[in-house]
């Protein structure tokens, strides 16, 4: 019997043209402008000015995708490599690493915006964790200036391999850890610099955008503006001023916390989903990216270099207002002290997977100490097992999605634990390693994109959690998902598989690009990667298939490929829950729409799949 079911719609078939290139033989500059955590319908002309003239007077990618697990180095590996996950490995912001990684406290499931953790990754596998070639090392060994700037992680992630930065051959990279022991090292080249235009040499802190609040305080209700300020000048007074200077092709990357910071931690909703990520603080936090892409943009106009600069603008992934409420969770039924009665903990999916499972848990953000009574793991993150040195089942928390792990590749464990999951409200949408065989109710990893040519451990189960909408009536600006975080109801996570979250923004502008073009094919963020290659001549050698495609479409006399629509259904479980993939396809591309159980996914509604399925 056939264990799940494809169907194929043809869709818009387009005519083709030629591919368009920078004239002269010379490429032309690039600046990928990344406003963290940005939601693909919130921009208009008065949310974000600078953003919407982009879209409208250059290309307007429409419809645009995030991969999944929408999280922010999953999705900073491909638009830094133009691959998949299933080749960069880097699966979700936390992973399971399979050694202890001494720069996240010993933790084998470390949290990887943190620069020190990114590097000793590199040193145990191989020299480069993404097993993969990212832009700014092609660009940079081609002669071209390069620089990332602005949030810590993703901003290294585009240059992580380069351990030196201490002379002009290297990438300029400034983040939150700059000025520290922790920081990327500067050239006196760009010392000098920041010194003429009296900027600190250390990067400033966040202040009270930092600030998360509990349960029974709220969070921050400031956008980060000190901090991106800093980024904003340094980039527009110091890098782009001395590129100009230097006179050949340069690639700027600039990645803004903002909105994601201001969104995660914002104190307008406090254990209430409305008006969640809608409120005055979030709001902001867009404002805020805004204005530093207005900022960087007159830096070009006085420095005459807009004729010459493309600018792509692509948010790693959407948002959502999280969720803490479950009916069938034994973990929403404990009392714990940091928790109001009746919601989810932090680590609830661990805690619940314990229970069903009957193992011990252990908290490896915790010296690997057992987790038991009304305790729960600090960082959300389990062991599961009688020896937490040698687990039989690992669960990276993230947010609207989970990973778990299983060392021994147990096929009898996963069954078990599936079957758990499938019992669960919150839970929708599984993920199984096609290792491990096929499961009712159950899709393969390497159906979206997750099994490819990783060196890092390759998770067993994606888990899923469920979204809804609540709050307005644009669904993906209002979307609702239930997520394992330490952060609170009312406040923002993304990971989920519902289109709140995968629809990301996109647009760009610039000489290589169309003018006042609307983009009705779907393009991903690891699109964003190829065509940049493209864009600039670079000839990537990275290992794995897992790539995108170059936007050919959003270019002058560029291809226009035909696209076309499909659905992938799972054999029904015990319970009837079938997981439902919805995507679009261009040529051989998959693009990911939403998945999960009809009815329990923003995006997919209750019907989803049924006709499929019954063929």
């Amino acid at each position: 019997m056939r264990r799940f079911v494809v169907t194929l719609s043809l869709g818009l078939i387009l005519a083709s043209a030629g591919t368009a290139f920078a004239q002269n033989g010379t490429p032309h500059n690039v600046i990928l402008f990344v406003p963290d955590g940005l939601r693909g319908r919130i921009v208009t002309t008065e949310t974000a000015p600078a953003m919407a003239a982009v879209r409208d007077t250059g290309v307007n990618f429409r419809n645009s995708h995030s991969l999944f697990p929408t999280f922010t180095t999953a999705n900073a590996s491909a638009m830094a490599t133009g691959h998949y996950l299933g080749d960069t490995g880097d699966f979700s912001n936390t992973i399971y690493t399979g050694y202890p990684v001494a720069p996240a406290d010993g933790t084998v499931t470390p949290f990887l915006e943190v620069d020190p953790v990114i590097l000793d990754a590199d040193e145990h596998f191989g020299g480069d964790y993404l097993n993969a070639e990212t832009i700014l090392k092609m660009a940079r060994a081609k002669g071209f200036s390069t620089a990332a700037l602005g949030k810590l992680g993703p901003t290294l992630i585009f240059d992580h391999t380069d351990k030196t930065g201490a002379d002009g051959l290297h990438s300029i990279v400034i983040d939150d850890a700059t000025g520290g022991k922790n920081g990327v090292p500067l050239s006196d080249e760009t010392k000098a610099a920041l010194a003429k235009a009296g900027l600190p040499l250390a990067t400033s802190a966040r202040g009270d955008n930092g600030k998360a609040g509990d349960a029974r305080t709220p969070g921050t209700v400031v956008a980060n503006t000190a901090q991106q300020a800093y980024f904003a000048d340094v980039a527009a007074r110091v890098v782009l001023p001395m590129f100009k200077a230097r006179n050949k092709p340069f690639v700027l990357v600039f990645w803004s916390r903002d909105p994601d910071g201001s969104q995660h931690n914002n104190g307008d909703s406090l254990n209430t989903v409305t008006p969640g990520i809608n409120g005055p603080t979030s709001l902001a936090g867009i404002k805020n990216a805004d204005n530093n892409l207005a900022q960087l943009r007159k830096a070009l106009d006085d420095l005459s270099l807009a004729a010459s600069t493309n600018i792509i603008i692509a948010s790693d992934h959407g948002f959502s207002t999280i969720s803490k409420q479950s009916k069938t969770s034994p973990a929403a039924k404990i009392s714990y002290d940091d928790t109001p009665t009746d919601f989810l903990p932090m680590g609830f999916l661990a805690i619940d997977l314990a229970r069903a499972l009957d193992l011990p848990l252990f908290d490896p953000n915790d010296k690997n100490a057992r987790v038991a009574g009304t305790a729960h793991p600090k960082a959300g993150n389990g062991l599961l097992g009688q020896d937490p040195a040698k687990p039989d089942l690992v669960v990276a928390t993230n947010g609207g999605s989970d990973l778990l792990y299983l060392p021994n590749r147990d096929k009898k464990l996963a069954q078990r634990a599936i079957k758990a999951l499938l019992e669960q409200d919150y839970v929708s949408g599984l993920f199984v390693d096609d290792k491990l065989g096929r499961f009712p109710g159950t899709l393969p990893m390497s159906q979206v994109g997750l099994k490819g040519s990783a060196v890092t451990p390759s998770p067993s189960i994606v888990v899923n959690f469920r979204s809804y909408v609540e709050g307005c009536d644009v669904p993906t600006n209002c979307s609702v998902e239930v997520a394992d975080t330490v952060l609170r109801q009312g406040q923002g996570m993304h990971g989920s598989f519902g289109r709140g979250d995968t629809l990301n923004f996109m647009a760009a502008i610039g000489p290589d690009f169309k003018a006042g073009y609307t983009d009705p094919l779907p393009v991903s963020n690891a699109d964003i990667g190829m065509t940049i290659t493209q864009l600039l001549g670079l000839r990537p050698a990275g290992a794995g298939g897992l790539t995108g495609r170059v936007m050919s479409e959003a270019l002058p006399n560029g291809v226009i490929p035909g696209a076309a629509d499909g659905t992938i259904v799972s054999q029904p479980a015990a319970n009837g829950l079938r997981t439902v993939l919805k995507f679009q396809r261009v040529l051989s591309q998959r693009y990911f729409d939403v998945a999960g159980f009809p009815g329990r996914t923003v995006g997919l509604d209750a019907d989803a799949g049924k006709q499929t399925a019954g063929k």
